[in-house]
């Protein structure tokens, strides 16, 4: 097994050969599989940096695959990026409520999809970075408490789990309290990249997110047809 490499997963050779050409070409160790179960032996051997994933694939799906690894603490901090028809709309969705980073839709800008790729890998080195010394490292609000440090959040001492990009998105939305933060921003500053067009990714996140926060996810508030704001009542 080579050593930190990417994993795609697709049925589709000719997708499998033009993403491994492009991202090798960056500089990326890729290795390929052709179906959920073949994956789920590659990563058994060896955790990938980051898995590119098809939903659709006969046998094992990519919602199985999402479903497993998320469920393992081994594997469920992996950063996914979905490969998706248009068709697939529900489980799109699905696939970013159970933890997925992102997704491209059929038939997707091999360009773009490599800036993903560098984005989603560059805020996943992000996360053991330190705070700056001026930087805040913990928050606390009532029976919430946030460790920027730890990337860790608790509610009445029970600590929630979050994926790293749902830790990220509170982080962001506390430390700018009361301020509206547009769903462009958030793409930007939290996924590492300038996306036009739907901005469902983070309106999943956001909604995840509020569920896992339990009574505090109502502080988080949305401006119609603006983005988000953290509003704290104290």
């Amino acid at each position: 097994m080579i050593k930190d490499y990417i994993l795609i997963v697709d049925d589709e050779l000719h997708i499998l050969e033009l993403l491994q050409f492009n991202l090798e070409k960056e500089g990326y160790n890729v290795l390929t599989a052709n179906g959920g179960r073949d994956a789920i032996a590659q990563i058994a051997q060896k955790k990938p940096l980051l898995i590119i994933l098809d939903l659709m694939m006969p046998e094992i799906d990519g919602l199985s695959v999402v479903r497993l690894l998320k469920r393992e603490d081994r594997t469920s901090e992996i950063p996914i990026i979905l490969l998706t028809a248009k068709s697939e709309e529900v489980d799109k969705v699905l696939g970013l409520e159970m933890g997925a980073d992102d997704y491209m839709t059929k038939p997707f800008s091999v360009r773009e999809l490599v800036a993903r790729v560098k984005a989603l890998l560059r805020r996943t080195t992000y996360v053991s970075e330190k705070p700056l010394e001026n930087e805040e490292k913990n928050f606390t609000y009532k029976s919430l408490f946030v460790d920027y440090e730890n990337y860790t959040a608790f509610v009445d001492e029970e600590r929630i789990s979050l994926t790293l990009k749902e830790f990220e998105l509170l982080r962001c939305l506390i430390l700018n309290e009361n301020k509206v933060l547009t769903r462009d921003y958030l793409l930007d500053k939290i996924w590492g990249y300038e996306y036009f067009g739907e901005t469902r990714t983070v309106d999943v996140h956001i909604r995840h997110l509020r569920i896992k926060l339990h009574e505090y996810g109502d502080m988080i508030e949305t401006v119609r047809g603006v983005g988000y704001r953290v509003n704290i009542k104290k």
